[in-house]
């Protein structure tokens, strides 16, 4: 991007809605960076141009660009404050909003309403080059557009599978591979996977567009993917998300479409990712490959028992015991099995969550961390939830009843109590 004249004297006007500004300045204000000793790292670079104003934000790990509808008088950019401008616009009201650059002195002028403010900014020329997808069209001769793998996926589907698999994901920094979500596209089928160590969560889908004749694996940062699927919200569903994999960049890149007529939307989205360089473990390997017993339970009903049981729970490192068995438990239920959820607290008491359940195998006791339990019911949208078990020492694996294991599978492992 070439930098401002700074010795022009007419000032750079732009005009939008508070709406669309806002929302701009909420997608890209989580790229912000907070503990750069780069003063640009914590502004928000504004762009106008072509009749649309480009805001971008970055920590050089995750840059993202988004695009809103402006009236352009004068084409020209700067960098303001990021926390300044986003809680200003956020308290302006719902008008236009015009903005004045000052080029010689770096100003910028706000305007809406009977709302003013003047804010010093720093030179465009200093913010960093977020790399761009490109769109296909002219406005990319100006743009750093890439060469790579180009894929298609379906913009709902794909938020949904980053919820069902980035909260498996470690945030422990010392173990950066862990952070990271393996994702892994083949010609017809799209793959997730995640783990910490104590859990993992797998999520595949069949591509209706294939790209590659072979497999391309990346460790894109569960972080990343978190934003990503933030900005699908509000994107167009009838639009595909386009990928961009820059292999010799070890970058990703992601291009969504909004909504951008709406009130409060926007005209596209690009958020670039820095890939983690390393050798994802070989979770396959911890997977069950069968199970002695297998309980199918009303997915809303274990939940709320998990969360009851986690109340007394929450003093004891969360341990939970999970009782499963083909019969009544107690004499009591007349189903055709039961999951029996038992927490104790030295100083609290105890808690005994008893529910009905289709119970195939025979009786078990296995302690789980009742927030991963937890985690991975509230990502399960099946009324009815499968959870099959081996032995109390060894994983037990959770998926939505109706899905099969090449769709969701969780693993968590067992807790062992102490004594």
């Amino acid at each position: 991007m070439v930098g401002p004249n700074l010795n022009r004297e007419e000032p750079v006007r732009v005009s939008c809605l508070q709406e669309n500004l806002a929302k701009g300045l909420s997608i890209v204000g989580r790229a912000v960076s907070s503990r750069s000793t780069l003063p640009v790292l914590g502004n928000i670079l504004l762009e106008a141009k072509d009749n649309e104003l480009r805001l971008a934000a970055t920590n050089l790990e995750i840059g993202v660009n988004c695009w809103i509808g402006a009236k352009v008088e004068d084409e020209g950019s700067i960098t303001v404050p990021a926390r300044l401008l986003s809680d200003f616009v956020n308290n302006l009201p719902p008008e236009r909003v015009d903005l004045e650059l000052a080029v010689r002195t770096q100003t910028l002028h706000v305007h809406c309403a009977r709302y003013d403010a003047n804010m010093k900014g720093i030179d465009a020329a200093d913010f960093p080059i977020i790399p761009t997808a490109g769109t296909g069209t002219e406005q990319d001769e100006q743009e750093e557009a890439l060469d790579g793998t180009r894929i298609e996926l379906e913009t709902s589907g794909l938020r949904r599978m980053i919820d069902q698999v980035t909260f498996a994901a470690s945030s422990d920094e010392s173990r950066p591979i862990l952070t990271g979500v393996e994702v892994n596209f083949q010609s017809d089928r799209l793959t997730m996977a995640a783990t910490d160590g104590y859990r993992l969560s797998l999520r595949s889908v069949h591509l209706d567009k294939p790209f590659v004749d072979e497999s391309m694996t990346v460790i894109v940062p569960a972080r990343s993917l978190g934003e990503l699927g933030r900005i699908i919200a509000d994107a167009d569903t009838e639009r595909p998300v386009q990928v961009l994999v820059t292999q010799a960049r070890n970058q990703i890149i992601f291009q969504i479409w909004g909504k951008g007529g709406n009130r409060g939307g926007f005209h596209r989205v690009e958020l670039a990712s820095q890939l983690i360089d390393a050798r994802f473990p070989d979770y396959r390997a911890i997977i069950p490959k069968n199970h002695t017993t297998r309980t199918v339970v009303d997915t809303a009903a274990l939940l709320k028992a998990v969360r009851v049981a986690q109340l007394f729970a929450r003093d004891n490192a969360n341990i939970i015991r999970v009782a499963v068995g083909p019969g009544p438990a107690n004499g009591q239920s007349q189903g055709q099995g039961y999951v029996k959820l038992t927490a104790t607290s030295a100083e609290m008491g105890d808690s005994v969550n008893e529910l009905d359940a289709m119970v195939e195998g025979t009786d078990l006791e296995i302690a789980f961390d009742a927030r991963f339990l937890i985690d991975v019911l509230n990502q399960i949208d099946e009324p009815q939830v499968v959870l099959e078990t081996t032995q109390n020492t060894r994983p037990g694996t959770i998926r939505p009843l109706g899905m099969g294991e090449d769709e969701f599978l969780h693993v968590v492992m067992p807790m062992h109590p102490p004594r």
